[in-house]
C-alpha cells in the first residue's frame, strides 16, 4: 500500500446548506468510486471553501457519508482577485494500491475548468443552458 493525496473540488449554484451537501457529498463519493476506495482507506481529508460559502461546513456531508473516525478539517481558500466564487475543494490523503499516475482526480460542475493540467481528472461539468426557443 502506498500512501496518495486525491485532489477534489466542487462549484455550487448557491450558499445553500442542503446544496453544499449534496454538492460535496457528490465530490466524495466520485473520489471513492474513481479510486476504488472504501472509508477505511481515508487518512484524513482537508476542505476548504471560498469565504462566499457560509451555511454549512463541508467536512459534515463527509461525516454523513459514513467519515467517523477520519480526521477532517476545514479551511478558507484564500481570497485571490478574479478566482472563482462557490468552490470547495478537498484534498485526501489515502492509502491505495494505485500508483500516483493512476490516482483520478474529480472536478465537478463549474470547477471541472480548474485543473486541466492533471493526468487522470474525473471531469463533470454542469449541464449546458436549454437554447431561448424564442
Amino acid at each position: 500500500m502506498r500512501v496518495r493525496a486525491i485532489r477534489g473540488a466542487t462549484q455550487l449554484d448557491e450558499d445553500d446548506r442542503d446544496h453544499m451537501l449534496e454538492r460535496v457529498a457528490e465530490m466524495v463519493t466520485d473520489v471513492l468510486e474513481a479510486n476504488e476506495l472504501e472509508v477505511d482507506d481515508f487518512i484524513s481529508i482537508i476542505f476548504t471553501a471560498t469565504s462566499d460559502l457560509v451555511s454549512e461546513f463541508p467536512a459534515y456531508a463527509a461525516r454523513l457519508l459514513g467519515f467517523h473516525d477520519v480526521p477532517l478539517i476545514c479551511a478558507r481558500e484564500l481570497e485571490i482577485e478574479g478566482s472563482m466564487p462557490r468552490v470547495v475543494r478537498m484534498l485526501a490523503h489515502v492509502e491505495t494500491h494505485l500508483s500516483r499516475a493512476e490516482v483520478t482526480h474529480v472536478y465537478l460542475h463549474g470547477a471541472a475548468h480548474l485543473r486541466r493540467d492533471l493526468n487522470r481528472v474525473l471531469e463533470v461539468p454542469d449541464a449546458a443552458a436549454p437554447a431561448d426557443p424564442a
